[in-house]
This record gives C-alpha cells, structure tokens and sequence, in this order.
C-alpha cells in the first residue's frame, strides 16, 4: 500500500518521538478510514518531513493528488520520488476540473481559484483573504495555538540554522535587526536573545507583548524611517518576518538596506524588502532563507501543524459546518497538544506558546 511505502521511508530518516502526532493519525485512520474515497489535494510543500503527512492522508483512504506551485519552494528530488510511486502531482494551471476535489488542503491559497466539494482547509495566513466569498467551509489551521509550535518555535531556530548552512552564523554580540513581532518575529527574537544578540525589532507599538519586548534592546515604531535607518546602517544582520509586501521599505528609503553592511534575509512568502531592494542584495534572492534546508522546519517543531491541516480534512468530510473561515476548535488542538506532551522531544519547550 502506498501509505506504507510513505511511512516507511519517513521512518529511515526520523524517530518516532519526533512526529508522534502524525504517527498516532496514522495508526487510528488506517482503521477507521475517515476519508475513505475521498478526493483530497494536497498542497503542503513537499519536503523530506512532508511525507509523514501525505502517509496519514492515505492510511484515512484518501484518493491523494499532492500540489506545488511557484511560491513555495520544495525539494524536487521528493517530488520526483512521488511521482514514481504513482501518486500524483499537479501545479494549478494542471488542473482542468474546478472541482475535481472534495477537499483541498492548501498553503498560502495556491489552490484557491478551485471548487472542491466541502471546502479548503488552509495551513497558512498568507492568502486567506483569497478565499472571501467562497460558498464553502474554510478551515485555517493557522489560527489556533498549535501554529505557534511550528512559528515561534520551528521556524525561529530555522533562520539560525540557515544562517549558519549558508556560512554566516548568528553568533554573540551580534547585532540583529527584526521586523515584524507576530508569530514567527516572536520565534526569531526569542532564538536570538538565547544567541546573545543585540536585537532591534521593528513592529507597530501595539504588536509586541511585554514579555518580547524585555528580550530586545530597542524597539522602533515601524513608521520612524529615520530611527529604522540608524538601526539597519549599524546592523550586522536584518532578517523580515511581516507576510507585507514592501514592509521593510515602506517607512525607510531602500538604500538604506543596499548600503548596509548587513547581512538581509527574508522569512516570508512575500517580497518583504520591496522592488527597490534589488533580489541579489538579499540572500537567496528574498526567497524564504529557511527553505534551502533539508527540513525547512524541523519535524518536531512542524508535527502538530501538519497533523491539524490533516484534521481540518476529517472535520470538513463530516459535515456540518457553515460556508466562511472556522478556527480549530480548543478541544481539537488540545486533543493533538497532549499527543506532543505525552509522546513528543517538546514537552518542556510547548511552555513557550
């Protein structure tokens, strides 16, 4: 069966306390089957880990069909291994039949322009206002707390060790210049402040907590361009994390960032250093820097979320909710929570969030 052959190869490569949440839906659903015939695509981008997921989908019955697009990066030799197992794989100009799926479980609306017959569940906040007017249930797992594993978490130590693959470690004493203070800025100053840096964030006054804000040695009004200049001149390394297009030059004029001497990395979809920022002043050509990983998040760190994305599926196929966006209901995470605490490497960190 195609859901072995998936869990097994995961198994090669990670522990099983490493993905406890996806390894107990695997279990269950092989027996249960809550998406026995259904059509389900699946646009989560395909890394190593990833697999784990798509193993679940398939133990619950679903007819997988795996997403890419050109937003969101993936590792091509996982892709090309899919293919070659048969299940296939398609980018949103393949797709003929609109609503060809029952349900699509999308990153970042990549898939949004479909009709699947009851409704997306979407990972990811980017592109959630695409899905307005949609005549379906939209499940967004990145609106309860167990995003914030995976964001504040995973892809906070994920820039560090990015940082250091491409040769340029964030050492102590160093001085690092944030912008934004959501979900993934609070993960990149809380990595940053167990550095030893000297951290700058850049936020709206009202978007950083007291507790972030302890952890950094100057905050600045994200509309004081002068104050942002002086900070970014000085800075050894500047590192956006908005999801706004155009954010860092938004206040402070983009030559500021091309005379610096910092080192600018991007951790979000969007071009968050605007055109005037030419792609090759910034590393990886304003690419998500932690997607030149293996594991763009480490399986620990992005179990829950992937397994709540594959949950959304199960809630949607059982009916009954309205047309419009749902959050993940308390219960269902903390369900998933105590599967991490009980059986995860996290217990201790999970505090954090």
């Amino acid at each position: 069966m195609l859901s072995e052959l998936l869990a097994a190869r995961v198994a090669r490569f990670y522990a099983f306390n490493e993905y406890p949440v996806l390894c107990r839906q695997f279990s269950v659903w092989r027996k249960t089957q809550p998406l026995a015939g259904l059509r389900v695509l699946d646009s989560t981008p395909v890394f190593e880990n990833t697999l784990a997921k798509h193993a679940a989908l398939l133990a619950a019955g679903a007819v997988l069909t795996v997403g890419i697009d050109n937003v969101m990066p993936r590792d091509a030799a996982v892709v090309q291994w899919l293919r070659k197992t048969g299940i296939s794989v398609v980018e949103p100009q393949d797709v003929a039949d609109a609503s060809g799926f029952d349900l699509v479980l999308d990153c970042a609306a990549a898939f949004a322009s479909l009709t699947p017959r009851l409704g997306f569940v979407e990972l990811t906040r980017s592109g959630v206002d695409k899905y307005a007017g949609k005549h379906c249930p939209v499940y967004v797992a990145d609106s309860g707390r167990i995003k914030r594993i995976e964001t504040c978490l995973g892809t906070g130590e994920s820039y560090y060790r990015a940082m250091a693959q491409l040769g340029h470690p964030i050492t102590k004493g160093m001085r690092l210049v944030v912008f934004g203070t959501g979900k993934v800025g609070t993960g990149l100053i809380t990595h940053a402040s167990r550095c030893g840096c000297h951290i700058t964030a850049v936020t709206r006054p009202g978007d950083i907590s007291d507790s972030l804000r302890r952890l950094c040695e100057a905050v600045i009004d994200s509309g004081d361009g002068l104050a942002i200049a002086e900070a970014v001149s000085s800075a050894d390394a500047v590192v956006t994390a908005t999801g706004v297009p155009g954010a860092a030059t938004s206040a402070c004029p983009a030559e500021v960032f091309t005379r610096s001497k910092a080192l600018l990395a991007n951790m979000g979809v969007e071009d968050e250093f605007g055109p005037g920022v030419p792609a090759g002043r910034v590393l990886q050509a304003k690419r998500p820097i932690n997607f030149i990983l293996k594991d763009p998040t480490l399986m620990k760190y992005i179990d829950a979320t992937m397994a709540l994305h594959n949950e959304g599926a199960v809630i949607l196929a059982a009916g009954g909710l309205p047309a419009g966006l749902i959050e993940p209901d308390p219960a269902t995470e903390e369900k998933l929570l105590a599967i991490c605490r009980e059986s995860g490497t996290i217990s201790e960190e999970l505090n954090y969030i």
